[in-house]
C-alpha cells in the first residue's frame, strides 16, 4: 500500500493534483485486479502515463467522447469494475451532465468520476476550460458523494477512501504543480468528517481544496491584527459535516472560502445547512463572483479574484468592522 512518508508527499506536491492521483491510481492497481481507469483522451493531463505503461489492460482510451466515456465507466462498474473516469472538471460538470445524473446518480452504479484542472488551475485555457460551477452541479444529483481534497496529500488520501465507497462519487482536483501543502506527514481521512486545522474565538473560516492552505495564511494575518481565527479544511462537499459547523456557532462571523462559484458551491452548502438554526452568526461568502473569468495565468487569476491569503484576510476584516 501507499506510504505516506515525507519523500513522497513531497513529490506529490510538485506534481500537482493530477499527479498525485496517478500514483494513487498505482497504489490501489497493486491491490484490486478489477480496477479501471477510463479517460476521455486525458492520459498524460490524468497522471495516467505510468500506470498506462504498467498496466495497459487496465487503461481504457475512449478519445474526445465524455459522453460515451460515463456510459463505459457505468457499464463496468455493472459489471463488478473498479471504474475511474477522468476528463476536465468543466466537462465532468456540464458536458457529461446528463449521463452523470442518470447512470451515476439514478442508476446508482459506482463509478468515481475524477474531474481534473477544477477551477482557475488552467485558466490561460479561457472559460471553456475554467471550471466554477462544478460543485454547484454535481451536489444537485442524488446519491452522489463530492469530494474536494484540501491538496496532493488529501488528494491520494480521497482516491483510496474513494475506491472503498461502492457508490458514485466526484472528486474535484484543483490547484497546479508546486502546490502548497496542507498535510506534511500522514493524518487520518474521512469521508464526510471535517478537519479542524487551526483554533480561534473570532471567526471560523470554513474553506475546501486550493483555500485551505490560503485560508491557512489568511488566518495568520488576521492574528497580526488581534483577529483569532478557527480554520476548517471541509473536504467532503456532500455529505457536509453539519456537526462540524454547529461546533462554530460561537463565532462572531462564519466564512466560507472556496475556488468556485459562490452560487451553489460550499458556501451555499453551508448556508443550507445552517438556514435551520435558529441563533447563528452571521455569513461572510468568498469564492468566484457570478461572471464568467477572464483567461489568465493561475496566479494572476487568483490575485484578481481576491482569492489570496492578502484578499481573504482583507474581505474577513471588513466584513467584521461592518458588524
Amino acid at each position: 500500500m501507499i506510504d505516506f512518508n515525507a519523500m513522497n508527499i513531497k513529490m506529490w506536491s510538485r506534481l500537482g493534483s493530477c499527479g498525485a492521483f496517478g500514483a494513487a491510481m498505482m497504489a490501489l492497481s497493486e491491490q484490486d485486479d478489477d480496477l479501471a481507469v477510463i479517460t476521455a483522451d486525458l492520459c498524460f493531463y490524468s497522471g495516467s502515463d505510468r500506470f498506462r505503461q504498467s498496466h495497459p489492460d487496465q487503461l481504457y482510451n475512449v478519445g474526445i467522447a465524455e459522453q460515451n466515456m460515463i456510459g463505459v465507466a457505468a457499464g463496468m462498474a455493472s459489471e463488478g469494475y473498479n471504474v475511474f473516469a477522468t476528463t476536465y472538471a468543466t466537462f465532468a460538470a456540464a458536458r457529461v451532465l446528463d449521463q452523470v445524473r442518470v447512470n451515476m446518480g439514478y442508476m446508482q452504479l459506482p463509478v468515481k468520476l475524477i474531474g481534473l484542472t477544477a477551477g482557475l488551475s488552467v485558466g490561460i485555457l479561457g472559460t471553456t476550460h475554467t471550471s466554477n460551477e462544478d460543485l454547484a452541479a454535481i451536489r444537485s444529483i442524488p446519491n452522489i458523494v463530492v469530494l474536494s481534497p484540501a491538496d496532493t496529500t488529501e488528494t491520494v488520501k480521497a482516491v483510496l477512501a474513494a475506491a472503498k465507497e461502492n457508490k458514485p462519487v466526484y472528486i474535484r482536483l484543483s490547484g497546479v504543480m508546486g502546490s502548497p501543502l496542507v498535510y506534511k506527514q500522514d493524518y487520518e481521512y474521512t469521508i464526510g468528517k471535517a478537519i479542524r486545522l487551526r483554533e480561534g474565538n473570532d471567526v471560523a473560516i470554513v474553506a475546501t481544496g486550493t483555500m485551505v492552505a490560503e485560508s491557512l495564511k489568511a488566518a495568520e494575518l488576521l492574528a497580526e491584527q488581534g483577529i483569532s481565527a478557527t480554520v476548517i479544511d471541509m473536504h467532503t462537499i456532500k455529505p457536509l459535516d453539519r456537526e462540524m459547523l454547529m461546533s462554530c456557532l460561537d463565532s462572531k462571523l462564519i466564512v466560507t472560502v472556496e475556488e468556485h462559484s459562490t452560487l451553489g458551491g460550499l458556501g451555499s452548502a453551508v448556508s443550507e445547512a445552517l438556514a435551520e438554526v435558529a441563533h447563528k452568526p452571521p455569513q461572510l461568502l468568498i469564492g468566484l463572483a457570478d461572471h464568467y473569468v477572464h483567461a489568465g495565468d493561475y496566479k494572476y487569476l487568483l490575485e484578481q479574484y481576491g482569492l489570496t491569503p492578502d484578499g481573504i484576510a482583507s474581505k474577513i476584516a471588513g466584513k467584521l468592522d461592518a458588524l
